[in-house]
């Protein structure tokens, strides 16, 4: 099974980046599923229901989300209905929304982590919990770890090999060079990175990141402009075995968007 995983898709820039290139790719690499990453898919951060509508109409199966998923509140009466949209799954129990989801014969798991982010539950053990009580268990399970430092992402990616598919990172927008299949069969990356504004600050317009660092006083972010990037990973999964044959990170740029 072929499936693309794509990194953070950032405002306005990032989506019309994947509505650019999502097609080509489907078609060049013969994907069977698609999972993205939405949390900062309005504006830059958050998501909302038409922004959500775009990335599914671009050809986006599954979206998942992290720490900015609350940022539009009005996203969040449709995390209970029939949009395939994930939150994490670690969030308090109560939280609106839903942690996982089933589609074509996959288990899309959205986890977050705690170091340098929040006070969450404890993703290993979220993680464990869901791989105990889900009967049957599906074969192919991906897992979107939104975390910020490297240690924590590696550390589950060695904790869950062999009993997961892929556990590939996002939320910090860069993306890294350390894709491989780990000894027990479980792909991995540290971060897949963004769709955006290739000249910008992790997506975000670079005077106004650079003021609030220098000056210290916080500023409202804007999303950056001009030429663009899309950062994704392919993974080819056995659907038998549902380890991992290859990965392959794929990056696309062009001119303006």
């Amino acid at each position: 099974m072929k499936i693309l995983v794509i990194g953070d898709i950032i405002g306005k820039p990032g989506r019309k980046t994947l509505q650019h290139f999502l097609p080509g790719l489907t078609v060049e690499y013969g994907v069977d599923l698609i999972i993205a990453n939405g949390e900062n898919s309005a504006h830059g951060i958050g998501i909302t229901a038409t922004t959500a509508q775009e990335l599914l109409e671009a050809g986006v199966h599954v979206i998942t989300t992290g720490n900015h998923v609350w940022a539009q509140r009005e996203i969040i009466p449709y995390l209970n209905g029939q949009l395939p949209i994930v939150r994490p799954l670690n969030f308090p129990p109560g939280a609106p929304g839903r942690g996982y989801i089933m589609i074509k014969g996959t288990l899309v798991v959205n986890l977050i982590g705690r170091v340098f982010v929040g006070q969450y539950d404890c993703p290993f053990r979220a993680m464990d919990t869901l791989l105990m009580e889900l009967d049957p268990l599906p074969r192919i399970i991906i897992i979107d770890f939104h975390a910020e430092a490297t240690s924590e992402k590696v550390a589950l990616g060695r904790y869950l090999d062999g009993r997961v598919s892929a556990v590939l990172g996002t939320h910090t927008h860069i993306g890294t060079t350390d894709s491989c299949i780990l000894p027990s069969g479980t792909a991995y990356v540290t971060d897949i990175g963004m769709v955006g504004p290739v000249n910008s600050i992790i997506g975000d317009d670079i005077d106004n990141v650079l003021n609030s660092f220098i000056n210290g006083v916080p500023h409202r972010l804007s999303v950056g402009k001009g030429k663009t990037s899309l950062d994704a990973i392919l993974l080819d999964i056995d659907e038998q075995t549902g380890k991992a044959g290859s990965i392959q990170r794929i990056r696309r740029e062009e001119a303006e968007c």
